[in-house]
């Protein structure tokens, strides 16, 4: 071994408790400790660079000077296949350790010396060393953060009241108190009464004997028995509240029943871990009709992402996004050094080069070399994949809901990604690859009493079309409800067909309402529809399973594009009511409040779809629920020229200017947020240009999409979703490839499983999100 002096470096300290250490992947690509040349972790700053033939661990050194690197090395181990099975004797068996599975070789490289294995027997560099090896790794430290914000307390649990002490015989923590089930127990923490759950996925009993305590005697928060760990988590239910909760003094509460927390041991699955099961194994078909596995398929382009826990949703958009030119040409930049940055983990630019390299390279699309999945595995293994979480954390931080571990809306995710990219910097000379999804829609107002019109303009990157639900007499067979199957120029119809809004005309002062109908000013590049397929039952957004058919061939939306005002239209100035004058339909209002939706909230819904009723509000609530000023009132989020005039702070309005937000938009947007800089920039995005009226100088100069006929669109991928809500089940994408002697075909991306499919047509049918792109 050599020796170095560098060993005695200055900075070389264990990490500390708060230090992230990258030691399962690169920062800047997708190589890991499973590679063939292991993976470099920086002794100074503790950051993972790869060690192969792009060496990011080397560059790491000449752009920031650290010195040593631990060079750490995975591989599997021989499995012997001919010893006889552990017996079983309960769920709760120790999970099987990184030391059973694989043997792990380290060394120290100094890349100021040259040398790729210096001598570790130092005290100091032996304490680095195992503080790297120790420290938990960036993935499961995130992992773990996700998972403990997912609950918090709440005032039943905090104020949690305890009846007479006594103790719970061990006997008694066997069975419910009420049936003969010995799982899926849930102790009482107000009274000490052992109930069973309710029916849980993957066949676990339960007769809801917990829940019907719970309505008998009022009593709101119990804990599953088999959940609970000597470290003091568990599962906890506040049936008043209706959610899973967090218990700060659980271990004060359970010694009260006589219940140590020293000894108890976890013996069942938490109820978060059986809904991850349940969504990894809804069934996306992996057969063909005759019974045989899909061909899995590798290659650039086909490349897959293991699911993190729940985290379909993502891959399923990332897979779609990536898949067109405008992505590729912008991310996949393979002959380009990475990005400069200190915190390349953390730096949005770096982690979406990471995935384009990832999942269009090639480099890791090849069959698993884990042969431990057992005799009954593919005969063609699939892959291992990709596992994004530096991406997922990064697109996720500061999120309500992206940031968790829970399911969630793919359609809301793309359109997060989609702003996230926007807001972004990007090179000088480089277009924002979102462009290419951007058009204007134009509605056209009309008065029923004098006939005078006025148009305006939206600019938007996505359309959300109504599925139409044509139900079909009921059929005795099945409680299910059935639907005659539609088009999609069907939902394309419904969109740009006529409604009646009621307005109050500033011309002729009828209040007998508007004639209102939008229709497409133009089109973009890539055209993205999320099918809407959902009706109110009980005021409650219920998923209906209406069938769509979609034509593989191109699709022409000439049609369905406005020729705009013609010479012998009479056009209004301005019908929009200002806010004094603005009077909600009090019935709308209340079905809105009634439905638990804060009056603020229903009364600028109401305003913004010009009061045509509580069905369109829904609608719009629904597609605005994380706009930054979704509860402010009505008269401080409306654009007010008057305080467009109004001077801005102009640092604000230049740190606006320079992310690409024009000067009187960044203006308009501080106005309309009180100065604040943050909501400012979500503003922008919720409100990409204000409405104008057709005429004016800005709209003359801005140039969304094309205008041009035949407008012809042929579909490029889908994501399809099963499951009863969009917070469960599981997503898939499919995406059109040319596949090397089989030209064009369709690419199922089922998380790591990529699988050619010859026939997509009932998951087209009812497909969650379809891609375009215009021919």
């Amino acid at each position: 071994m050599a020796c170095c002096s560098h060993v005695d470096y200055q900075e070389l300290k264990p990490p500390t408790s708060n230090q992230v250490v990258y030691r399962e992947d690169c920062t800047q690509c997708f190589d890991t400790i499973d590679g063939d040349h292991g993976l470099n972790v920086c002794l100074s700053c503790f950051n993972g660079g790869c060690a192969g033939d792009r060496n990011h661990g080397f560059l790491h050194f000449e752009r920031f000077g650290h010195p040593l690197a631990l060079n750490i090395k995975r591989s599997l181990k021989e499995v012997q296949r001919d010893e006889p099975p552990h017996k079983i004797s309960r769920l709760a068996i120790a999970a099987e350790t990184d030391e059973d599975r694989y043997t792990i070789s380290k060394r120290i490289v100094c890349y100021s010396c040259a040398q790729d294995d210096i001598d570790a027997s130092s005290d100091k560099l032996t304490a680095v060393i195992d503080g790297v090896m120790t420290a938990m790794t960036f993935s499961k430290r995130e992992e773990v953060k996700a998972w403990e914000q997912e609950f918090i307390p709440c005032e039943h649990t905090v104020c949690l009241v305890q009846g007479e002490s006594r103790q719970v015989e061990s006997r008694d923590l066997i069975q419910c108190s009420m049936c003969n089930l010995k799982e899926n127990l849930w102790l009482c923490l107000e009274c000490g009464n052992i109930g069973c759950g309710r029916s849980q996925f993957g066949g676990v009993g339960g007769n809801s004997h917990a829940l019907a305590h719970s309505d008998m005697k009022s009593h709101a928060v119990a804990v599953k028995l088999g959940s609970i760990t000597a470290e003091g988590s568990a599962d906890i239910y506040c049936y008043r509240c209706n959610e899973e909760r967090i218990d700060p003094e659980l271990g004060t509460h359970l010694a009260y029943w006589g219940i140590n927390l020293a000894g108890r041991e976890k013996t069942e699955k938490s109820l978060m871990e059986m809904q991850v099961e349940h969504n990894m194994k809804w069934d996306f078909s992996m057969t063909t009709g005759d019974g045989h596995e899909l061909s899995p398929v590798f290659g650039p382009g086909l490349t897959g992402l293991a699911n993190l826990g729940n985290s379909c949703y993502l891959s399923s958009v990332v897979q779609c996004l990536f898949d067109l030119p405008e992505f590729r040409d912008r991310y996949f930049l393979p002959d380009m050094e990475p990005p400069f940055t200190p915190k390349p983990a953390e730096d949005l630019e770096t982690q979406l080069r990471k995935i384009a390299d990832g999942i269009l390279s090639g480099r890791y699309s090849r069959p698993s070399g884990d042969t431990r999945a057992g005799p009954d595995q593919a005969e063609v293994p699939h892959q291992k994949g990709l596992a994004p979480a530096m991406f997922k954390h990064l697109i996720g931080r500061g999120h309500d809901e992206f940031s968790t571990m829970r399911q969630q809306d793919a359609f809301e995710f793309m359109l997060h990604i989609l702003k996230l990219i926007s807001l972004s910097k990007h090179p000088e000379g480089v277009g924002n690859p979102v462009e290419s999804f951007r058009f204007s829609v134009q509605q056209r107002l009309q008065c029923f009493h004098c006939g005078k019109v006025r148009y305006r303009e939206d600019e938007q990157d996505n359309i959300s079309l109504p599925v139409p639900a044509r139900r079909l007499s009921p059929d005795s067979s099945s409680s299910t409800p059935q639907f005659e199957t539609v088009t999609l120029l069907d939902c394309l119809d419904a969109f740009t067909s006529q409604e009646v809004v009621e307005l109050s005309c500033p011309s002729c002062g009828s209040i007998d309402g508007f004639s209102k109908r939008s229709s497409f000013k133009t089109l973009p590049q890539e055209l993205i529809i999320n099918a809407r397929r959902f009706e109110l039952v009980n005021w409650v957004p219920t998923k209906l399973d209406i069938p769509v058919e979609v034509d593989e061939e191109p699709i022409d939306f000439s049609s369905y594009i406005s020729s705009g005002p013609n010479e012998n239209e009479d056009i209004l100035s301005d019908i929009e009511p200002t806010q004094s004058s603005f009077k909600p339909d009090q019935d709308a209002m209340e079905q809105l409040v009634g439905m638990g939706f804060p009056a603020t909230r229903s009364e600028k819904a109401l305003y913004m779809t010009g009061n045509s009723g509580s069905e369109d509000a829904l609608n719009w609530l629904f597609a605005h629920m994380e706009d930054p000023d979704i509860d402010e009132p009505l008269d401080k989020v409306l654009p007010s020229h008057d305080k467009t005039k109004d001077g801005q702070d102009p640092v604000k309005v230049a740190q606006l200017n320079e992310m690409g937000i024009g000067f009187d938009h960044a203006k308009r947007a501080l106005a309309a947020t009180d100065g604040d800089l943050n909501r400012a920039i979500d503003w922008v995005f919720t409100h990409p240009e204000d409405s104008m009226d057709v005429g004016s100088e800005a709209c003359e100069t801005r140039a969304l999409g094309f205008d041009s006929t035949p407008a012809r669109y042929q579909l490029r991928s889908i994501v399809c979703h099963k499951g009863s809500s969009i917070h469960t089940g599981h997503y898939v994408a499919v995406v059109r490839k040319a596949l090397p002697g089989k030209g064009d075909s369709w690419v199922m991306f089922n998380d790591e499983k990529v699988v050619q499919v010859d026939d997509i047509q009932d998951m087209k049918k009812f497909a969650y999100l379809y891609l375009f792109t215009r021919v």
